[in-house]
């Protein structure tokens, strides 16, 4: 789905490419870069914000030891219009009140697959809570008139709704996500999940399917 990844002029940002899109992505564990872009992105919204879908996806280091307990929560990746934002909340010097009070506001319709799981572990492990999440497995079925995809996969979804092929190699989604320097590859991969999550939100929910 995503094509390419180049980085911008600052250490923060980078640009992913996908088919049509050009996503603006910033990659921070800074709680006052994190809070602009919530800021950045009330503002540019600020005549649709009762309407606004935002994509959110969660990222961790897998844990292979059979019983073992997950690790916490590394990444927040969160996806409006061409911009994500991927927060390192593990190496975070705090967590900012915008992000909570973001996450928090039940006007927004936050948009993912398997969702309602993210949402319990972001208040297990950081005690933020999610106010408003909407399950795209859930929301596809019925928009759509297909059962069957209650029980589907981000993959799955990006194919039937996008129409687009989503490539999720086992070696980055099981990667160390809780490194202090993320590669490209994590990075396009973070960006793509949340992306598709918002895109596939918004053409469910305003019926451009």
């Amino acid at each position: 789905m995503a094509t390419g990844i180049y980085q911008n002029d600052d250490e923060e940002t980078f640009t992913v490419t996908f088919p049509a899109d050009d996503i603006l992505t910033t990659v921070t564990s800074s709680a006052s870069v994190a809070a602009n872009w919530i800021a950045t992105t009330r503002q540019l919204n600020q005549q649709r914000l009762d309407q606004l879908i935002v994509g959110l996806d969660l990222e961790w280091r897998p844990t292979f030891q059979r019983g073992a307990d997950a690790n916490f929560t590394a990444l927040i990746q969160l996806s409006v219009d061409q911009r994500c934002l991927i927060f390192q909340i593990i190496h975070a010097d705090v967590i900012p009140d915008e992000l909570s009070e973001f996450l928090s506001d039940a006007r927004f319709r936050f948009v993912g697959v398997g969702i309602d799981a993210d949402v319990a572990k972001l208040e297990e492990d950081y005690e933020l809570t999610v106010a408003n999440p909407v399950d795209l497995r859930v929301l596809a079925a019925e928009k759509m008139d297909r059962p069957e995809l209650s029980t589907a996969g981000l993959a799955t979804l990006v194919k039937e709704i996008m129409g687009l092929r989503m490539s999720k190699p086992r070696h980055i989604r099981a990667s160390e996500w809780d490194r202090e320097r993320l590669t490209l590859h994590q990075i396009k991969y973070a960006c793509a999940d949340a992306f598709a999550s918002f895109e596939i939100g918004r053409r469910l929910f305003y019926d451009e399917i």
